[in-house]
């Protein structure tokens, strides 16, 4: 039966195997090498032994050569034929006489020393301990190479993500450049304007009619950058932890009606429409400010990517939370992109409304989760997609 001599060792003790059919034997060898830093393993048979080689990793071997059925050398060719057994030093034990010859197979068969009978306990304490510091110096060694290759990995990963950082800050300064330009020029070519008919005299181009209707367009594309550079600096906040949510009684069905009445010419542009499905009020304690900003990027995102057709706004309630369900008939969205959608600067292909920097989602599940609450999707493609934005009812949390 095998048995394990030094039963308070530790996990990281040194492990030792001593194979002989005489249960005395393995008794005498065993106090022989015995320590606290140990766990001397015993076999009877070399098929026991076997079983301990597959099960442990030892630092050595002591085998003796004279055993029924499997002796020690057929053992010895069974490790050495072994990837999991071949590298463990061997130790052979013989009670026959040196006439034999015995040492010279054991060498041949791939020993490390050979021993006679009777055991002088000094000289094999010694060759044990040799074989234990062996032993813990390359497991020192190979703890430092995974050391050493854990932390290239860790330097590889690095650069890997200062090069994905590097690009994704060039494609976003391009973004915001682009994203700029736009209201930028449209303003530009309006001054141009106005100052031609200024300077031809042609006052009625400003008449109070047409002065409001220039004033609307201005104050568009005012917003629009106001919205591009708001976005900004609340991933800015995001990331620094200083974002702050100030919770108070809000009304989610009045926000709805307001946003979607707000946002009806921008579907028309969008060739399409909401179509709101809020029966009844909805009140809880949340930063209505920061709520209508999520819904603004659900409708918007909504009227992006819904293919042109109607878009359906969906309040409904429970007495725990408050649920708004933004549903679109567009292509869809693949598996592997749900959760990509929700990180900063992901944008998709959008159906002719300005697409802005990719924050929308980002900021959108940020503000959501800390309220409490959160923000998912469920599509499939071909089959449109369900952005769902869940809240508690009751005292939101400040981020």
């Amino acid at each position: 039966m095998n048995t394990m001599a030094n039963q308070g060792a530790t996990r990281e003790a040194t492990k030792l195997l001593i194979v002989d059919d005489l249960a005395e034997n393995l008794r005498a060898l065993n106090a022989v090498i015995r320590a606290d830093d140990r766990v001397v393993y015993q076999a009877t048979s070399g098929e026991e032994a076997l079983a301990l080689l597959l099960e442990h990793d030892f630092a050595l071997a002591i085998l003796d050569v004279q055993m029924p059925g499997m002796d020690g050398f057929e053992l010895a060719e069974l490790m050495r034929g072994t990837d999991k057994t071949r590298h463990i030093p061997i130790v052979f034990v013989s009670a026959a006489g040196k006439e034999l010859n015995y040492a010279f197979k054991g060498y041949e068969t791939g020993a490390v020393d050979f021993l006679y009978k009777p055991l002088d306990p000094d000289a094999v304490r010694s060759k044990v301990n040799v074989f234990v510091d062996l032993h813990c110096q390359r497991m020192e060694i190979r703890r430092r190479v995974e050391e050493q290759q854990a932390t290239m990995n860790e330097l590889r990963a690095a650069q890997e993500e200062m090069r994905y950082a590097l690009r994704m800050r060039d494609e976003f300064m391009s973004m915001v450049a682009h994203e700029l330009r736009t209201p930028l020029n449209t303003l530009f070519l309006e001054t141009q304007m106005r100052k031609m008919q200024l300077d031809r005299g042609n006052l009625e181009a400003f008449a109070p009619d047409k002065l409001a209707g220039m004033v609307a367009r201005d104050e568009r594309q005012i917003q629009a950058m106001i919205r591009l550079i708001d976005d900004m600096l609340d991933v800015s906040r995001i990331r620094s932890g200083v974002l702050s949510i100030r919770p108070c009684d809000t009304e989610l069905q009045e926000i709805l009606r307001r946003l979607t009445a707000d946002l009806a010419r921008q579907a028309a542009d969008a060739g399409t429409m909401f179509v709101l499905d809020a029966p009844v009020p909805v009140k809880g304690c949340w930063d209505e400010f920061r709520i209508e900003q999520v819904i603004i990027n659900l409708l918007t995102n909504g009227l992006r990517y819904g293919g042109g057709k109607p878009v359906q706004v969906r309040l409904s309630a429970s007495e725990r939370e408050a649920r708004i369900d933004v549903i679109d008939q567009g292509p869809g969205i693949a598996e592997d992109m749900q959760q990509r959608i929700f990180l900063p600067y992901e944008r998709g292909q959008g159906n002719g409304v300005p697409s802005g920097l990719g924050l929308g989602l980002y900021i959108s599940r940020q503000l959501a989760e800390a309220h409490q609450g959160t923000l998912t999707v469920q599509s499939k493609p071909g089959e449109g997609s369900v952005f769902t934005l869940t809240l508690p009812r009751g005292q939101a949390a400040g981020a």
